[in-house]
């Protein structure tokens, strides 16, 4: 299992999610690795918890199925849950975002492509295509008068 979590600096805005409904999936970009012979795949794949493909030679499923080119392995991965909303700390600590459950591969890199949304932390409106690709955002909160912000983005893969 591997959770992919976020360390990030959140000035006046909180609750900071990708916007994944089965309306409007959010597809999570990640570099991916087979546990088996260590290949990396040199493309960035997506996965998105709303899609299912097929497991072959059983009856399962999986959001991500891949099969290694160099050693044919067939690996799959499914995101376990829902997104959890990343909240402000101060200092900023590691929280988990989503948990997902790899069998034969390991995500090694992700990417923030996708619209993200967050909430005012004082004034509650309601920031949506928040942007993460360049590792900050700012805007400005109307209700509150305050600039907000996200900076020093950090993501991370890790063992659960």
């Amino acid at each position: 299992m591997l959770a992919l979590t976020l360390t990030a600096d959140l000035v006046g805005v909180t609750e900071l999610l990708p916007l994944d409904t089965a309306e409007e999936p959010f597809f999570y970009t990640f570099k991916v690795q087979c546990t088996s012979c260590r290949e990396t795949h040199p493309n960035w794949v997506s996965i998105s918890r709303f899609e299912s493909t097929k497991i072959s030679g059983s009856k399962g499923e999986a959001n991500f199925v891949w099969r290694c080119k160099a050693c044919k392995r067939e690996s799959t991965a499914s995101i376990k849950d829902a997104p959890k909303a990343y909240t402000q700390a101060s200092p900023p600590t590691r929280q988990t975002i989503i948990e997902i459950d790899c069998r034969g591969l390991e995500f090694t890199e992700f990417r923030a492509e996708g619209e993200w949304m967050a909430k005012g932390l004082e004034s509650s409106t309601s920031f949506s295509a928040v942007d993460l690709q360049e590792g900050e955002w700012f805007d400005y909160d109307e209700k509150s008068s305050e600039e907000v912000s996200i900076k020093d983005v950090t993501w991370e893969i890790r063992r659960v």
